[in-house]
């Protein structure tokens, strides 16, 4: 089995690479859904979540509630730091489940682990891949992007931008690059020659 890193910032095209390479036969573990796993009603994460934030963290129905913790943890580094340490290992552990399982399904899978905070999260989780593929798009088309598609205001747009890894951080962590710069058929073409490089 192969492991793959899948990163990119926001709205550079990630998504699209990962739906390519799915049908490629790759095994997708998608850790913003492992995220979401991780503080499911009646998790460990979510008693811990509860335990160090309070009761005004969980809803009325039991789960996470987000805009709430949100408040918390955006205003203020070091409870950001904490949510970061009870929810990385969480989904790291998931993420091996995950591994493990395709492993079992079939020795010789290539699982891609897709996880938009790669260059973020790395120092809190213990990554090891045969390879890092990043997603790439320019800061500003990015920007252009979320403004267009998801219909952002370019302030909010940029500040989401902001507040992720820079290009070059990223970059500095790719074994394979995947440009996204310009139409949806260009990216395509780049991530089917990366393909065939990491399917091993």
């Amino acid at each position: 089995m192969r492991i793959i890193g899948l990163t990119g910032g926001i709205a550079a095209g990630k998504s699209t690479v990962s739906g390519r390479w799915a049908d490629h036969g790759a095994v997708i573990v998608d850790a913003d859904r492992l995220a979401r796993d991780a503080v499911a009603p009646g998790s460990q994460g979510l008693a811990r979540v509860a335990e160090r934030f309070g009761p005004g963290v969980i809803a009325a129905d039991g789960s996470l509630d987000r805009p709430a913790l949100g408040a918390i943890v955006f205003a203020d580094p070091a409870a950001r730091k904490d949510l970061e340490g009870i929810t990385h290992p969480e989904v790291w552990r998931l993420a091996q489940q995950a591994f493990d399982a395709a492993a079992a399904a079939d020795p010789d899978a290539v699982v891609v682990y897709d996880v938009p905070l790669l260059a973020e999260a790395r120092g809190s989780r213990p990554l090891h891949f045969d390879a890092v593929v990043v997603v790439d798009a320019p800061a500003a088309v990015r920007v252009e992007r979320l403004v267009e598609h998801r219909g952002m205001s370019r302030e909010e747009a940029e500040r989401r931008v902001g507040a992720q890894a820079s290009d070059a951080e990223r970059l500095a962590l790719a074994d394979h690059v995947v440009d996204a710069t310009g139409t949806l058929e260009d990216t395509i073409a780049s991530a089917d020659a990366v393909w065939r490089r990491v399917r091993g």
